[in-house]
């Protein structure tokens, strides 16, 4: 089989995974990091630290299956490779009807609230969820007619994202002071120290550096990718652990822990109205809103080939209608078409877990992201036994790295114990993982096209 040209380079590698791991996350999350932690900065800012190391280690684990195999597919690809076909549907079953629709449901909520803050509307939660539903079909209908307009309008938001990240991070450093919001805790603050609840933290941070493991798909076309992928795997998280910790410490600094969690979601606007002016904070809204925006494409972008992928495999149910591809289009649009059947179901989740508040201080994509990392354990377990078979040679890559990963990996676990809902959650993950292992039997060896 021909293998694909290697076209990119250490610094396009960072740059790729930077531009897939810095999103949204970090502009709603820092205050429910701080109400994990009872506002004490100090102790967030560790849980950051401890997060970073945790993807650091498991993006040096997965270096290590990369480098085996020039297939494309990432984590699934892995699973198929070292775990077998059952194991591959196992991952594939999660991803595509867990992992991928929770997080497309929940940025396209948060576009409706950040499209809310930016008009000026006093919108309800339906009607968050209302416009998240808007930029929901639009999304999905643009990637369905016109691959070239998703791609550029992700290629795009890579760049805008950035601009109110920094913004905000380096006007609350220099106007605010960080180290007093460190210094001075609160008696709420001290209190968080005294029990396990400030674990709980690491979801949302967890969120905030998703998507890192989705870069493993790209090693195939990274030049020397032995040497290179380990390289870039580890600059790029501390790079983003840099820009995250600039910007909570900033806005933290600049508002103070209590007022980032009285402000929630507007707190990033609030810092732009003060140090410059409120049309400022407009336009900081503006930045944010397609920041969203550039996420959920993103991860629509994706999502909307993963059921066409399994399907080739004859891997989930209804494989002859969902691999057809149309000519046309050039897209597999029935593919599009369970994707969004999939994700209108966790829209219903979503809207009914807010009403009830089932999830206190958390979300469905939380408990999504944690349970992944529970699944990458019996990939890093891969290395470890590819390392006593010989294959790995590196007792650094073979044994010390994988087992930081899986500790990495029970920390968020642990911190998503810490939410009593937990468990309902992650009973109807495993309905899916369940599922994918046993239709897995199902599956073919071969790709069918």
């Amino acid at each position: 089989m021909e293998q694909q040209k290697r076209e990119y380079g250490l610094f396009t590698a960072i740059a790729m995974i930077v531009g897939i791991v810095i999103g949204s996350g970090i502009f709603f999350k820092s205050d429910d990091m701080l109400g994990y932690t009872g506002g004490n900065v100090g102790l967030a800012v560790l849980v950051f630290c401890i997060a970073a190391f945790t993807i650091v280690f498991g993006c040096l684990t997965f270096s290590q299956l990369a480098a085996l195999t020039d297939k494309p597919g990432g984590v699934i690809t892995y699973a198929n490779e070292f775990m077998g076909k059952r194991w591959a549907c196992l991952f594939g079953w999660f991803q595509v009807f867990v992992y991928y629709p929770t997080l497309t449901v929940l940025l396209c909520w948060v576009v409706g609230i950040y499209v809310g803050l930016t008009m000026g509307w006093d919108l309800s939660f339906a009607g968050m969820v209302g416009i998240g539903l808007i930029w929901f079909f639009l999304c999905f209908l643009y990637n369905i007619f016109s691959a070239k307009i998703g791609g550029i309008f992700q290629e795009a938001t890579v760049v805008i994202k950035l601009i109110p990240l920094f913004a905000i991070a380096l006007a609350g450093l220099i106007f605010g002071d960080p180290i007093a919001a460190i210094q001075n805790p609160s008696p709420e603050a001290i209190e968080a120290t005294k029990t396990l609840g400030w674990a709980a933290a690491i979801g949302p941070i967890a969120f905030s550096f998703d998507g890192w493991v989705i870069s493993t798909a790209v090693a195939h076309e990274v030049k020397d990718a032995k040497h290179n992928m380990p390289r870039a795997l580890v600059a790029a998280p501390l790079f983003v652990l840099a820009a995250y910790l600039m910007y909570f410490l900033g806005i933290c600094g600049y508002l103070g822990a209590d007022q980032v969690m009285a402000l929630g979601d507007s707190a990033v606007a609030e810092v732009a109205a003060n140090l410059i002016s409120p049309a400022f904070a407009s336009v900081i809204f503006v930045f944010v809103t397609i920041s969203v925006m550039g996420t959920a494409n993103g991860i629509i972008l994706g999502y909307i080939r993963l059921p066409y992928s399994l399907a080739l495999r004859n891997a989930i149910p209804g494989s002859n209608s969902v691999r057809t591809l149309n000519k046309k289009l050039n897209m597999p649009v029935n593919s599009a078409v369970f994707a969004m059947a999939v994700s209108g179901v966790w829209w219903v989740i979503h809207y009914l877990q807010n009403k009830y508040n089932l999830l206190i201080n958390g979300d469905i994509a939380e408990i999504a992201i944690a349970v992944s990392y529970l699944l990458y354990i019996f990939l890093y377990y891969q290395v470890f036994k590819l390392w006593r078979k010989g294959v790995i040679k590196s007792v650094k890559y073979g044994v010390v790295y994988p087992l930081f990963a899986v500790l990495g990996s029970l920390f968020v676990l642990i911190g998503g114990l810490a939410n009593p809902q937990f468990i309902i959650f992650v009973a109807i993950c495993l309905i899916s993982i369940i599922g994918g292992y046993l239709y897995g039997g199902k599956a073919s060896d071969d790709v069918q096209i």
